[in-house]
């Protein structure tokens, strides 16, 4: 298991950026598939981003393909979830979560997910 720390989440206007950082500690992260998840008032949790454990392939969600990035620091045991282009749907409490499995179509389901951060709130006015 990892523990995980999300932070960068706020208040931005539509049209502006936010970037979430992920720290973990464990002494396994590098070996970590990584995960971001959102959870709006109302709706279910749903995925948002997954990277690979040596960073190599990243997955992302068709409604932010071209605004959101993920990416991930081995070295410095961190994961991050640049955002830009922001718009209000985006608003939601975003979650990081590590899967000690291999990459696939489970890096998509909250269920493959062994660890998890108590999540970090992104609003997004209009």
């Amino acid at each position: 298991q990892v523990q995980l720390v999300e932070s960068g989440g706020g208040l931005v206007q539509a049209g502006g950026s936010l970037r979430l950082s992920c720290a973990a500690s464990g002494r396994i992260f590098s070996a970590y598939t990584m995960g971001w998840f959102r959870q709006a008032p109302g709706k279910e949790r749903e995925f948002v981003a997954a990277i690979s454990s040596g960073g190599g392939l990243t997955t992302y969600a068709d409604s932010v393909k071209g605004r959101f990035t993920i990416a991930r620091d081995n070295a410095k045991t961190t994961v991050y979830l640049q955002m830009n282009s922001l718009k209000p749907e985006d608003t939601a409490v975003y979650y990081c979560a590590a899967d000690r499995a291999g990459w696939g179509t489970r890096s998509k389901r909250p269920d493959s997910y062994d660890s998890w951060g108590q999540g970090t709130q992104v609003t997004v006015s209009s």
